[in-house]
């Protein structure tokens, strides 16, 4: 049988039954009435998506290409590969095949009669290799950055995007109470999180996990345990861990997890592409006193933070009353990371990827609204000892909040 014959009879029916989502078309209509709500809003005549995520929102397809999107009339989708599978998987109409940057010019014209005055290109991850190239292919096209616009355009979760969230909540839940049974002393903090995530593969977590950034990888094996939760590494977090190498110094070390250390494990799930963030606590035998208190001191921040959490409150507000409350508590010195290296954000974004707007962070004055979501992590940090912390995936409600991640917020012990 001919391939795509194949494809277009077999793969939706092969897909399904393998239990993909399909976004409605309902739901890519409502999110470009929004997006081009925002694009009137600042005079921008059409945009050219190139980055996966964006794609994926505004077409329901992550296959190779790219997405036009005029102000006014129908979008373009063009796939370089595979074709077959974006026309399945996408709602949009005008679905089209190209091999080479050098068609987009004649196929946007014979779709609009014309090329956009004003073109938008997300300027926040397009290599400048790319933007040079358009900016050839485009000459008569005044080329401005949507980056901002499309993160705006993201933040506010529908219906549809909060069910697949819970959902990957839904998955991390069942990986929290299946590690209780896997931790072993003397097991290496890799090997721990390798069972970890083969446990929620098996309840479909997709394995990935997405940041917005050009030089940061997400992972899941988030292990740390004793004195390397006191380390920090690349990324921009209260701590980094030891992680495997020179090449990937974060996370999950060959470390080896003794008795009675705090044992931080956080771990983030991903279903049909949206992802929840969670931190809990673990130990092998009675963990020590001094990092009993600390935890229950970012549990008190935690909710601190939930107290306020409704729409309309203030992202950087909500991350400067922490400051005094870990002071008063007795961390200040090491609440956010060791002294000196401390975080200035306690909750950041989440939804396709794991920076999604808003921050609850200094410098951040947007404000809350309903249908956001965000994940919530306040951590202490005792550099040579050990790190704390609890991390939720919080969704903000019409009166308040919804925690999402319904794992039990105790230390899980484990019998040494």
């Amino acid at each position: 049988m001919n391939y795509d014959r194949w494809v277009r009879e077999q793969l939706r029916k092969l897909s399904l039954s393998s239990g993909f989502v399909y976004t409605p078309p309902s739901e890519i209509e409502e999110r470009l009435r929004r997006l081009r709500s925002r694009m009137r809003a600042t005079d921008m005549e059409a945009l050219l998506i190139v980055e996966k995520m964006n794609l994926y929102y505004l077409s329901g397809t992550t296959q190779d290409g790219l997405l036009y999107v005029p102000l006014e009339g129908k979008p373009l989708l063009m796939i370089r590969r595979e074709w077959e599978r974006a026309k399945v998987e996408s709602p949009l109409e005008q679905v089209v095949l190209f091999t080479s940057t050098r068609e987009i010019p004649p196929l946007i014209k014979s779709c609009e009669g014309h090329l956009p005055k004003t073109l938008g290109l997300e300027w926040d991850l397009l290599p400048v290799r790319d933007y040079l190239r358009f900016q050839n292919l485009l000459p008569g096209s005044r080329l401005v950055d949507c980056s901002l616009l499309l993160r705006e355009t993201r933040k506010v979760k529908s219906p549809f995007e909060i069910r697949l969230m819970e959902k990957a909540a839904a998955i991390g839940k069942k990986v929290y109470q299946q590690a209780r049974r896997l931790l072993k002393e003397g097991m290496t903090e890799i090997e721990f999180g390798g069972l970890l995530e083969a446990a929620a593969k098996k309840h479909g977590h997709e394995g990935i996990l997405r940041v917005r950034s050009v030089n940061y990888e997400a992972y899941s094996w988030h292990v740390l345990s004793g004195i390397t939760g006191g380390i920090v590494s690349q990324s921009d977090s209260p701590m980094g861990g030891l992680g495997l190498s020179t090449a990937f110094p974060v996370g999950a070390s060959r470390k080896r997890m003794k008795r009675e250390e705090p044992i931080l494990v956080d771990f983030g799930t991903c279903y049909q592409g949206y992802q929840v963030d969670e931190t809990r606590m673990f130990s092998i035998g009675k963990m020590k006193q001094k990092f009993v208190d600390a935890y229950r001191a970012c549990r008190e921040i935690h909710d601190a933070v939930l107290a306020r959490t409704r729409p309309g409150a203030d992202c950087e507000a909500l991350y400067k009353m922490t400051l005094p409350l870990a002071e008063k508590l007795g961390y200040r010195e090491n609440y956010l990371g060791p002294p000196g290296l401390q975080t200035r954000f306690v909750g950041h974004g989440i939804g396709l990827e794991l920076n999604e707007l808003p921050f609850l962070a200094e410098g951040r004055h947007g404000v809350l609204e309903q249908g956001m979501t965000f994940a919530l992590e306040p951590k202490i940090v005792f550099p040579g000892e050990a790190a704390v912390g609890i991390e939720n995936t919080i969704l903000v409600t019409s009166d308040g909040y919804k925690i999402l991640t319904s794992v039990s917020e105790e230390i899980f012990e484990i019998a040494g």
